[in-house]
């Protein structure tokens, strides 16, 4: 078994953490390797990006790419009753600069995904796909790298100052190190597919995200694509999608369907294409952000809801930070775990000032039109979390929802383990 010492930075996964978290390093002149199981361009859910990407993108060098990309340009986003009746669409131009914040994309996440990879490689980061990680190496309980098999067998260690996390929801490191917890409430699952000429709206707003309500607290996104393509999955309780038994995932979401007049209009134009798709329990965390040598980013550290779109931009902004905290360290040459302390309370305060609109959301009798029309001030707050602005005191913003939905207590999670 050969072992390879020649990386400052070894980093698990070719994601939005991962390959942001790359890019920043190599910039900074690091010798960095990318880890990835699987063969690009490949299949991912999370599709719609929210106006506060724009700044890690930028960071990153990626905007002039994504304008010039054929990305579905997204301005706004509108909520549909059960019965289709839709709002006015949430212009992220009333609250932001027009020709930055305020315009951002819906991908198809193979080729963002894939563009990041390949913006990753330019700026000199080494990938290697299809490798896999089998565990991390510790030796006087600081993570030193990884053993790694390739596709063609070989099995060898690789070693370096820190090791980054980017697996995504399989939370590698996490789940092996028995770091996860669940979130008590938010245990949704989801049922989706892609539709082909499916129905759209016109002009600035044939982009839109549009969430459409079911019973039982449900509702679908309707995600418009280029290509004429749609995304388009329904989200509630399990025994809510189950019920009278029904298992099969095109009976499932095709009886949903009928609960909403808008999306059944919408889709009766166009032609399902693909398999169906099922995934549970949305919101999970890390209890830790990192050990001696180990640092988690993105979905690998917190899983949330998808309701409000948040996982791209929370897996890039981690990147990034990750990327300058690492950064710093390698530097210095001070790997203590409290250099870490303030990258995790950063993206924990992100996540739970999120958390907290998603669980308001999920309540049965909740609804922000009922804030906004008793504090009409707290319009601009809620659109501004929605948005992605989340490290931000929202202190008065909670005081006035929980008038009318509880909130959760914070999790205990993101500290580092020293």
């Amino acid at each position: 078994m050969q072992s390879d010492s020649s990386y400052d930075v070894l980093i698990i996964g070719a994601g939005p953490s991962g390959t942001s978290a790359a890019t920043i390093l190599a910039g900074h002149g690091h010798r960095v390797l990318v880890l990835e199981r699987e063969k690009f361009p490949r299949y991912r859910v999370g599709e719609s990006l929210i106006p506060f990407t724009y700044q890690p993108l930028e960071r990153l060098g990626l905007i002039p790419k994504m304008k010039a990309s054929h990305f579905q340009k997204k301005y706004s986003v509108s909520f549909v009753q059960p019965d289709g009746r839709r709002s006015q669409p949430f212009y992220f131009h009333n609250r932001y600069d027009r020709d930055t914040i305020a315009q951002t994309w819906q991908v198809l996440r193979s080729e963002f995904d894939q563009m990041m990879v390949d913006h990753a490689r330019e700026r000199g980061v080494e990938v290697r796909e299809e490798v896999e990680v089998n565990r991390l190496l510790t030796e006087d309980g600081r993570v030193v790298g990884v053993e790694v098999t390739e596709k063609n067998g070989a099995t060898y260690e690789l070693r370096a100052p820190m090791t980054l996390d980017g697996s995504g929801k399989e939370a590698f490191a996490a789940t092996r190190q028995g770091w996860r917890l669940n979130d008590p409430f938010l245990n949704k699952v989801a049922v989706w597919t892609y539709y082909e000429g499916s129905q759209r709206e016109s002009g600035e707003d044939e982009g839109a995200t549009t969430v459409a309500f079911v019973p039982d607290k449900g509702w679908f996104w309707h995600i418009p694509q280029h290509n004429n393509r749609v995304s388009v999955g329904v989200v509630a309780d399990g025994k809510y999608l189950t019920r009278g038994g029904v298992r099969d995932l095109k009976a499932i979401f095709d009886r949903e369907v009928g609960e909403n007049a808008w999306i059944r209009d919408h889709l009766s134009a166009g032609k399902q294409e693909g398999p169906y798709h099922i995934t549970s329990e949305f919101s999970r965390h890390s209890r830790y952000c990192g050990s001696p040598g180990l640092l988690l980013l993105g979905d690998a550290l917190a899983f949330l809801d998808p309701v409000f779109s948040s996982g791209v931009m929370l897996a890039l902004k981690s990147g990034v930070l990750a990327g300058d905290a690492v950064h710093e360290a390698l530097v210095s040459g001070d790997f203590n775990p409290n250099r870490f302390a303030e990258y995790g309370a950063t993206l924990r305060e992100g996540v739970e000032n999120m958390r907290k609109l998603v669980y308001a959301f999920y309540n049965p009798t909740f609804s922000f039109k009922d804030v906004i029309m008793k504090y009409p001030d707290m319009a601009g707050e809620i659109t501004d979390c929605l948005s992605g602005d989340v490290n931000r005191d929202y202190s008065e913003l909670w005081s006035r929802i929980e008038e009318f939905a509880p909130l959760p207590e914070s999790l205990p999670y993101g500290v580092p383990l020293q």
